[in-house]
C-alpha cells in the first residue's frame, strides 16, 4: 500500500478571491477526485481547524492500493483539470508518498 499526503498553504487572493473561498472551493476539487480510479483505499481532505496552532492550510491525505493506482490517479484527466487552479492559488507545497 502507498500513503499520499500532499500539504498546502494558499496565497491570500488569488483568482479574484480570499483564501477563504479558494481554501473551499480547493477541497471541492480535490474531494471529486475521491474515486476517479479503483483501488483508492482512503481519501480524506480537511482544512486546518480554528484556533489549533497550524502551520498548513489544506491537507490531502490518500491510501491507495500500489503505485500503479497512485500513477492512474496523478493523470486521471479529472485530476489533471484541478491543477491549473491549484497552481494559481497555491503559495506552497509538499508532498510524500511512502510504502506502508
Amino acid at each position: 500500500m502507498i500513503r499520499h499526503i500532499v500539504i498546502w498553504n494558499l496565497k491570500d487572493h488569488a483568482e479574484g478571491a480570499d483564501k477563504a473561498a479558494n481554501l473551499q472551493k480547493a477541497q471541492t476539487l480535490l474531494l471529486s477526485c475521491a474515486q476517479v480510479v479503483p483501488g483508492i483505499r482512503a481519501f480524506e481532505v480537511a482544512t486546518a481547524t480554528p484556533g489549533m496552532d497550524c502551520t498548513n492550510d489544506l491537507v490531502l491525505h490518500m491510501l491507495l492500493d500500489d503505485a500503479q493506482v497512485l500513477a492512474a490517479y496523478q493523470n486521471h484527466p479529472q485530476h489533471l483539470a484541478i491543477k491549473p487552479f491549484m497552481k494559481a492559488v497555491v503559495n506552497e507545497r509538499h508532498c510524500m508518498d511512502f510504502t506502508v
